[in-house]
């Protein structure tokens, strides 16, 4: 017998982003999960700008949750770049927290994204270097689309909630 889960869809926008060692890309979706769009792509700052631009993304876009890319190797292993994008989503969640907005935040599997959005640029004409600025966002876009895709197929969140006051490197 099969369910449908669709019923089970939790609406509303969702914010993607892709954390890279020098920029950041991030995506939005559509409140029913239906497209997403990249949105913006942040340079990485040691003085958090990247931070402050997106808390104000989140102001505008009023997002029901953020969805962080957690690149895991592929034996599903979380190395270097898994425990920056951890570390990365609990300084956005308290930054978040510390403007007044409890906004939940999901860390979801993102392997291979940032390959199929250079293929997808590739293959649409863009060459390595001139789609470096949007292939954080396009990664991005994958990011959020697979989530609420999953969300959709299975009536399940994506996924794993990052905790308040959870430790990033656990």
């Amino acid at each position: 017998m099969t369910s449908d889960t669709a019923g089970d869809f939790r609406r509303g926008p969702r914010i993607g982003v892709d954390v890279g060692s020098v920029r950041v890309g991030v995506a939005r979706c559509d409140p029913d999960g239906i497209l997403a769009v990249p949105v913006a792509t942040l340079a990485r700052s040691p003085q958090g700008a990247d931070l402050d631009s997106l808390v104000e993304l989140v102001a505008e876009h009023d997002p029901v949750e953020l969805i962080v890319g957690l690149p895991l190797g592929l034996d599903g292993r979380e190395g270097a770049a898994a425990a920056a994008a951890r570390s990365y989503a609990r300084a956005v969640s308290d930054r978040l927290r510390a403007e007044g907005r409890s906004l939940p935040v999901r860390l979801v599997d993102e392997r291979l994204s940032t390959t199929a959005a250079t293929r997808s640029l590739q293959a649409a004409g863009r060459d390595a270097r001139s789609s470096r600025a949007v292939v954080d966002q396009a990664a991005a876009v994958i990011i959020v689309q697979q989530a609420v895709d999953a969300e959709r197929a299975t009536g399940t969140p994506p996924g794993v909630l990052l905790e308040p006051g959870e430790d990033p490197h656990r």
